[in-house]
């Protein structure tokens, strides 16, 4: 007699079903449809790993994981990445002196000297001259033009 590893419910079943039907879906998303209904077939782990070019171990794990959380094991849990750790008070200096006049001896500024007089001036402890790109570009400040929009009054 074979193992059935997954048991779905009618309902669920249903809406695994109407699901792929309904349109686009993220492919990790549809995997795991796919395979939630093979492992209801009775399917094993092997076969369902072979059919969907996955691992053994993500095809037990996806079982283990709708044994414990249901249909919602679908969906991906939310990351919380890296923290913010530039303020806005220090957005608002950095895009400052980004349109302040450029130190002696220089046209404009660069990104590079940016980053440079950001933490010299201690605004900052450390910050590259990538994220002072991604600052300013959210502020629409063009480090080309002469004109930065700052008023002459």
């Amino acid at each position: 007699m074979k193992k059935q590893h997954v048991k779905l419910s009618e309902t669920d079943k249903k809406y695994l079903e109407e699901k792929l039907r309904g349109g686009t879906l993220k492919v990790r998303i549809q995997k795991r449809i796919n395979g939630l209904l093979y492992l209801d077939q009775g399917m094993s782990y092997g076969k369902v790993s072979e059919l969907l070019s996955i691992s053994y171990q993500t095809a037990s794990t996806w079982a283990k994981r709708y044994k414990i959380d249901g249909l919602s094991f679908l969906e991906d849990k939310h990351r919380s990445g890296r923290p913010i750790d530039i303020t806005e008070v220090e957005r608002a200096k950095i895009t400052a002196l980004a349109c302040s006049e450029a130190p002696e001896g220089y046209a404009r500024w660069s990104l590079r000297l940016l980053a440079d007089k950001i933490v010299e001036l201690e605004i900052v402890d450390s910050i590259s001259f990538k994220q002072v790109g991604n600052i300013l570009k959210k502020t629409n400040y063009n480090h080309t033009e002469n004109d930065n929009g700052a008023s002459e009054r």
